[in-house]
């Protein structure tokens, strides 16, 4: 699909926006790149990884899943994803529960030096019982990737994971709110971080005042099969910015929700699958893979490309197709949700 021109208006009146942070718009892609004067730092957001049964398969094979997106997440200084599986040899599967995942070991090769933090605050990441979750962080550490929203217990559950490029500082937080909640940390015991919306307004203001420059939540929420966030997640979206958060970004429905934006910051509801088999329709089979450049104080630049599943589960990018974008707006360079078509 040839990509779509955007319009000289949009143009002109980003150029102002930018001008006056001092910076450049290049013009020449969808996605609006900032040519910095000064320092940014770039992220990178994905949906769930299951390197469980086929991605699991194809690794086993010798052969790359993500090697369709590698390029894409190595253009950021940060990739993060929610590892969606334990990764171990040991545990159980918990009886009464549909489908318990765990990849063998291996899986992590493939991860290494594409993503520097992954989320394991999910409704999986127990899925073999505790020993299976420490040796999950254990070899994710190993892989030289950060583990984060989950830990040997509560305090380390809550912590966020810091990243830190050209002296901004960003905090990113990790909660689950969907069952079983027996996955959840405790003050001895080792799990996820459970989202609880007064403990979460807490580790916000608290990587605030532990020198954040950026807050960003990253939940695990929603109704599977949703094309539409829920009320309870536009509801917590907005009281996490009303505590501090920069932005708000989301999955677990297994497919993408949309963006919107509040006080000029944006809500990415659903990032959808982004390595996972076993969907059929093709709703299911699509994610985004989210961009932002951030300076110390704002938000430069947002998009997201399009990704699609294969039937062994890896994703390929699909690119020119139109997706959520920041443009600018009264509030800053990318505080409105438009919708772009990255080359």
């Amino acid at each position: 699909m040839p990509r779509r021109a955007e319009p000289t208006r949009w143009r002109r009146a980003a150029a102002r926006v930018l001008a006056a942070t001092g910076l450049v718009l290049c013009t020449t892609g969808a996605h609006a790149e900032a040519q910095p004067t000064v320092p940014t730092l770039q992220l990178a957001f994905v949906g769930d990884i299951m390197l469980d049964d086929g991605p699991g398969q194809t690794i086993a094979q010798g052969r790359d899943p993500l090697a369709g997106v590698a390029p894409a997440l190595r253009r950021s200084d940060f990739a993060i994803g929610n590892l969606e599986c334990p990764i171990a040899t040991t545990g159980q599967p918990l009886p009464n529960k549909v489908y318990s995942f765990r990849a063998h070991p291996r899986v992590t090769e493939v991860l290494r030096g594409r993503f520097q933090a992954l989320s394991v605050a999910n409704n999986h990441a127990g899925d073999h019982g505790p020993e299976a979750f420490l040796e999950t962080l254990a070899h994710v550490r190993r892989a030289g990737i950060q583990p984060f929203g989950g830990g040997a217990n509560l305090r380390e559950a809550h912590a966020p994971v810091w990243l830190e490029k050209h002296g901004i500082r960003v905090a990113v937080l990790a909660y689950n709110e969907f069952k079983p909640r027996q996955f959840e940390a405790g003050p001895e015991w080792p799990g996820i971080a459970w989202s609880e919306d007064e403990q979460v307004v807490r580790d916000i203001r608290a990587a605030r005042a532990a020198g954040a420059d950026w807050v960003i939540p990253f939940m695990h929420w929603g109704w599977e099969n949703e094309t539409e966030p829920s009320a309870r997640q536009r509801q917590l979206a907005r009281t996490l910015i009303d505590a501090g958060a920069d932005l708000v970004v989301g999955g677990h429905p297994h497919l993408v929700q949309g963006a919107e934006s509040y006080q000029g910051k944006p809500i990415v509801y659903s990032l959808g699958n982004f390595v996972f088999d076993g969907f059929d329709q093709p709703i299911n089979r699509q994610g985004w893979l989210l961009r932002l450049t951030l300076s110390k104080d704002r938000l430069l630049a947002w998009d997201t490309l399009l990704t699609e599943t294969d039937d062994a589960g890896s994703p390929h990018l699909r690119p020119g197709v139109r997706t959520p974008c920041g443009q600018p707006g009264p509030l800053g360079p990318a505080s409105v949700v438009g919708h772009c078509s990255p080359p």
